[in-house]
């Protein structure tokens, strides 16, 4: 049984890669074509031509850099797990200490075998097209609080997971999922006060016309906001964004620094004004509680694949907890891969929904505008190969967008 699980590993691994390759073809095909009518206005033939070459760059580069992953998940699959394992059973046979000691490691390799290709993105690909501002100082400070937050957070994950293991085997799923789910609606609450200022400042927006305006439009629909944030995005990058963060008193509106230049008040508004809708459709709700489901699945398929040996032996390591957990998150990606193609569906049905709020209170055009500009600024994919769209993309294509809220 353990070479067919090793067989279903390797087929999931290089099906993985062979997808993402294939849709990054499809997309680079469809550049050739003429751009939609309704986005002619903004995507003049130099605009288009730099947007080809950024485009044909990132997909050079992505398959590059999944080449590059796809050796390391390889070379970790035939011996590299295996060693990692073995060795520091040497060190302990604690499973509490082993599996943590084997995260330390494992996530530190990974996270150096990354740091080159996303140097090069960060200083290279996006500079030269104008949209990087990351000083090396900035990124390096980046990479460690990466790292350090992937070993706490996976950290705390492997210590529930370990713990519920040795404490109550048959009832890991529920005592994992219990405690992950009141972590991760933590995180929720509080992730601008505690894992934002890690990166970033947050300014509350100063008094005049722009906040003015987001008030009176927000006391207009019936939606209370008091805390509004502007962040310092503009030390990284030229791309421009907006999000409401955190539930009840802790929620804010965050506004990237870089909106307030490429944007009018008034289309800063209607940005805000989807986030608005967003938030009376209850589309945050209900996408905590799809990812509280989608966990619980994770965690009960774990709990029945943690009692057989042979998940480990399929990648040459003694039976370990860690072991089988790495098998099966390997075993897991289809699943999750089917999860998230049917929660970008949803989610792209959410966005129609937001837009329509938009709409709904007159800021139709306002809305528009802001989206080709933001779309052009950041040059944007004007065509995306409809496989891509449905498989991947959790919003409907701007011009997608432009034709609803015109009708």
């Amino acid at each position: 049984m353990s070479k067919t699980i090793f067989i279903v590993i390797l087929i999931i691994v290089i099906g993985n890669y062979l997808l993402e390759l294939i849709l990054s073809l499809l997309n680079l095909k469809n550049s050739t074509k003429e751009v939609p009518k309704e986005l002619c206005d903004i995507y003049t033939p130099e605009k288009r031509d730099a947007q080809r070459k950024y485009q044909r760059v990132n997909i050079r580069f992505g398959a590059l850099t999944n080449t590059i992953s796809l050796a390391y998940s390889l070379t970790m699959l035939f011996v590299g797990f295996a060693w990692l394992n073995n060795n520091i059973l040497l060190l302990t046979q604690n499973p509490l200490w082993h599996t943590l000691l084997f995260f330390l490691v494992y996530i530190t390799l990974s996270s150096l075998i990354d740091l080159p290709s996303s140097a090069y993105d960060t200083f290279s690909i996006e500079a030269r097209f104008g949209f990087n501002k990351t000083k090396p100082a900035t990124f390096l400070k980046d990479s460690v609080v990466s790292w350090i937050l992937s070993l706490v957070m996976q950290g705390v994950l492997m210590l529930v997971l370990v713990l519920g293991y040795i404490w109550q085997p048959d009832w890991l799923w529920l005592i994992a999922w219990v405690v992950v789910s009141i972590i991760v609606i933590f995180i929720n609450l509080f992730y601008p006060q505690i894992i934002v200022p890690l990166y970033n400042k947050q300014i509350p927006l100063a008094e005049g016309e722009l906040r003015n305006a987001i008030v009176e439009f927000a006391n207009k629909v019936g939606f209370k906001v008091e805390n509004i944030y502007v962040m310092d995005s503009s030390k990284r990058s030229t791309k421009a964004n907006a999000y409401f963060t955190g539930w009840g008193s802790k929620k804010r509106v965050v506004l990237y620094d870089t909106l307030l230049e490429q944007l009018t008040n008034e289309e800063i508004v209607a940005v805000l004004a989807h986030e608005i809708g967003h938030e009376k459709h209850h589309h945050t709700l209900r996408g905590m509680m799809s990812a509280l489901a989608k966990m619980l699945l994770l965690f009960v398929l774990l709990g029945i694949i943690i009692k057989y040996d042979d998940f480990a032996l399929a990648i040459g390591c003694e039976p370990t907890f860690v072991a089988k957990f790495i098998v099966f998150m390997m075993l897991y990606q289809p699943i999750s891969m089917l999860l998230s193609v049917i929660s970008n569906v949803i989610s792209r049905h959410h966005e129609y929904q937001a837009d329509k709020f938009a709409k709904d209170n007159g800021m139709a055009d306002a809305l528009i505008s802001s989206l080709k500009k933001l779309t052009i600024n950041d040059l944007g994919n004007p065509l995306p190969h409809p496989l891509n769209v449905f498989l991947t993309y959790s919003h409907p294509t701007l011009s997608q967008r432009i034709i609803a809220l015109k009708q």
